[in-house]
């Protein structure tokens, strides 16, 4: 039997160059991809940076809206808490007028010892209880030389009056405060409706 005849050197090499000829077109795909990733890189990262203003801006008008909407929360808040305020002052403030009222009928009452002790005693303690009160907003309304005033007055009875000219306040009957700029309690008074009709003579 005859022996196999070994390949010659030139068999081999065209068989080495078959294969790398066969293997070219993956070659060349993967040479495409290592060319195009690059790219691709390249314009991921442009797109990156065109968005970069977009985010800050989103950012930005984010904190804004966070800003505003945290000055409105203050603003109540401050605004919630002047009412409250100003509502617990107005209850305490009720309460302690009839005790005022009791105070200045007990002086009248007493206008004839004034210069008793105890009168002057009580006298001192209204005027301080007073002055308390104004430091907490609390002022009287004026009824002495005044025209009758249908916001802070509350008329009880129209009189004729010689001295007093028509819709003047002729006297009190009972205070009235103010309470910072918000009326607590009207005065009661009496308003002159002017000189007295004199009828004529029966001739």
């Amino acid at each position: 039997m005859k022996g196999k005849k070994a390949k010659r050197p030139e068999a081999e090499g065209a068989e080495k160059k078959g294969a790398k000829v066969a293997d070219s077109p993956q070659e060349e795909v993967r040479e495409a991809q290592e060319h195009a990733e690059p790219k691709e890189a390249e314009k991921s990262v442009v797109e990156e940076a065109a968005e970069e203003p977009c985010k800050e801006a989103m950012l930005e008008g984010r904190l804004l809206r966070l800003q505003a909407d945290f000055e409105n929360f203050r603003k109540r808040t401050l605004r919630e808490r002047e009412d409250l305020y100003r509502r617990a002052n107005e209850d305490l403030m009720l309460e302690l007028l009839p005790v005022l009222d009791h105070l200045e009928l007990a002086f009248h009452a007493a206008s004839k010892e004034v210069d008793h002790p105890v009168v002057k005693g009580f006298r001192l303690v209204g005027e301080q209880l007073q002055q308390v009160l104004q430091k907490f907003g609390l002022q009287p309304i004026e009824t002495e030389d005044v025209d009758f005033d249908p916001n802070v007055h509350e008329a009880i009875q129209h009189l004729p009056s010689e001295e007093i000219p028509e819709n003047g306040v002729i006297a009190r009957t009972r205070a009235g405060y103010m309470l910072g700029n918000r009326l607590l309690r009207a005065a009661q008074v009496v308003v002159s409706s002017g000189p007295q009709d004199q009828s004529p003579e029966n001739e």
